[in-house]
């Protein structure tokens, strides 16, 4: 009789989670930002609540979780009920932290990867009136002057220190000993330095550098990007000017949840996201961030793997890990 009861109730949990997920969603969903207000994964995610929630029946609320390089909010999140009410705005690091921290207790796959969103171009940069005008004038002068250039960066395993050392690596160069790393920390703190003249280049967010670029005071060399930006038509990829490894290094944002999600959750997702991919507020939002929208152009599951194989293998390469 017990066995009868304990299956009826079975029956009915598993009923009852089946009605739930037809009907999501019934309540607000939270959408975590691993990260302060303010910067660009919080603004990709207000834009995405922005966008989304109109096609949604119930609203989207942000939360800011920071913390750990993004890894508080991550890892909050995967450890969520997998009900579709708790959702993470992922970004770059989410991969790459995993691949260079062997620390890091969250996983890059410890998520269901609800779909892409967005590519957020780092641009290579000078201080106007610099006398390197492209990437070729730039390395040539690093190997004319091994360890005298410097480049801001956040440190050596941020995403801006892989871009600058990647490049380097590619032009046949020592990544870690031809040009010398200065850290700073935040956007806004990388951008005055190389405003300041305290560092020779950068290759940093395209957010933190559009405002001195559209100025005059900073002058763009190439984007880390899979295509160019809207705006700066002419100037190229660093894929296009083939470095191979740099090309594969970009910022970008997808939407996660907890390993799980329900296939109807999943399916509602899939639907939504097409139709934030033609909503006009989604796109000129992101266009005003500097970014690409790639809603539905990634198997975002594949790509995720392939980045932190990426981080993982630059670690290993540059003497972060053991081999």
């Amino acid at each position: 009789m017990k066995k009868i009861l304990a299956s009826v109730a079975t029956t009915a949990v598993l009923a009852a989670g089946s009605v739930s997920a037809q009907d999501y969603p019934s309540e607000a969903i939270t959408l975590v930002i691993p990260y302060g207000p303010g910067g660009a994964s919080d603004l990709a995610g207000r834009a995405l609540a922005e966008s989304a929630g109109k096609f949604l029946d119930e609203p989207i609320t942000v939360v800011n979780k920071p913390g750990a390089g993004g890894m508080n909010g991550a890892r909050s999140v995967s450890q969520a009920d997998p009900d579709g009410y708790t959702l993470l705005l992922a970004r770059v690091g989410m991969a790459l932290a995993p691949a260079v921290n062997p620390q890091v207790q969250t996983g890059w796959d410890d998520y269901s990867f609800v779909g892409s969103l967005e590519a957020t171009p780092m641009i290579l940069a000078v201080r106007e009136g610099s006398e390197y005008g492209s990437v070729e004038e730039l390395m040539a002068a690093v190997k004319e002057n091994p360890g005298a250039m410097t480049y801001a960066a956040s440190g050596p395993t941020a995403i801006d220190g892989f871009t600058v050392q990647a490049l380097l690596s590619d032009a046949g160069l020592d990544p870690l000993a031809d040009a010398t790393i200065v850290p700073y920390k935040g956007g806004g703190a990388l951008a005055t330095a190389l405003l300041g003249g305290h560092v020779d280049f950068l290759a940093i967010a395209a957010g933190s550098l559009m405002p001195h670029i559209n100025s005059g005071d900073m002058k763009p060399l190439a984007v880390f990007s899979p295509e160019r930006m809207d705006d700066l038509p002419d100037v190229p990829t660093v894929a296009e000017l083939g470095y191979e490894t740099a090309g594969q290094i970009t910022g970008w944002s997808a939407l996660y949840g907890p390993e799980g999600l329900p296939e109807e959750v999943q399916a509602k997702w899939d639907e939504v996201l097409g139709q934030v991919a033609e909503d006009e507020t989604w796109l000129t939002l992101a266009e005003r961030r500097g970014s690409i929208s790639t809603v539905g152009e990634k198997d975002m599951p594949a790509y995720a793997e392939s980045q932190y194989e990426l981080f993982r293998g630059l670690a290993e390469e540059f003497g972060y890990l053991g081999n």
